[in-house]
């Protein structure tokens, strides 16, 4: 689809989302966010139940309006239009890109991982919008296995991607390295913990807009 991705890219763990006040939290900082100038977030909700994770995303997707930002659903495809999301996310053990394209059709944004170490056989091949990659730096957000590749694991996933394959360096990354991981090839990095565990998620959005321009 056409879509000129941002530089930064939040994820909104649930794990930072209260249960008491949970609407009010979600609406205050969705429409903090939105006056960031927040365009692209995921949603991220491991253990929520459906009702939980639709009346989260109606809150979100009425603070952050499609023609401000796109929302991306991790994991959930069949939640996406039921909640007027813009794409999905999809892992390993998740349903395969192919069939979350096939749900989205061509309108939508699909995601999923591209590689650590090197590229995923047949990767570039997928009908998938961007390529997560990593995790670039230790991680305490999202549990993984693998190694972390750093700057250099960066750089080299996009030699074997080419120029035009969009990647995000996911795991870890902080403003002190975000730089860096865009200089090394990426063209966004998600953020989880590093913004929304600061006491202010927009203000600190601000700040990394700002360092990245």
């Amino acid at each position: 689809m056409a879509f000129s991705f941002p530089k930064i890219y939040p994820i909104l763990d649930s794990s930072v989302i209260p249960q008491t006040g949970r609407a009010q939290f979600l609406r205050r900082l969705g429409g903090e966010l939105a006056e960031a100038g927040v365009r692209l977030l995921e949603y991220r909700n491991k253990k929520g139940s459906e009702a939980e994770l639709l009346s989260d995303a109606a809150i979100l997707r009425a603070a952050l309006p499609q023609t401000r930002a796109k929302l991306i659903f991790d994991d959930r495809a069949d939640l996406v239009a039921k909640a007027g999301f813009d794409g999905v996310h999809v892992d390993t053990g998740d349903i395969a890109p192919a069939e979350a394209r096939r749900m989205m059709g061509c309108d939508r944004i699909v995601g999923t991982f591209g590689g650590s170490e090197g590229l995923l056989p047949g990767i570039l091949r997928l009908p998938v919008d961007y390529l997560s990659v990593g995790p670039v730096f230790p991680t305490t957000t999202k549990q993984t296995t693998r190694p972390p590749i750093g700057a250099a694991g960066v750089r080299k996933l996009r030699a074997e991607a080419g120029a035009d394959a969009v990647l995000v360096g996911v795991g870890g990354v902080t403003l002190a390295t975000a730089a860096d991981v865009l200089a090394a090839g990426a063209s966004m990095v998600a953020v989880s913990a590093a913004i929304f565990r600061a006491p202010n998620p927009a203000a600190e959005f601000r700040v990394w807009m700002a360092a990245l321009r």
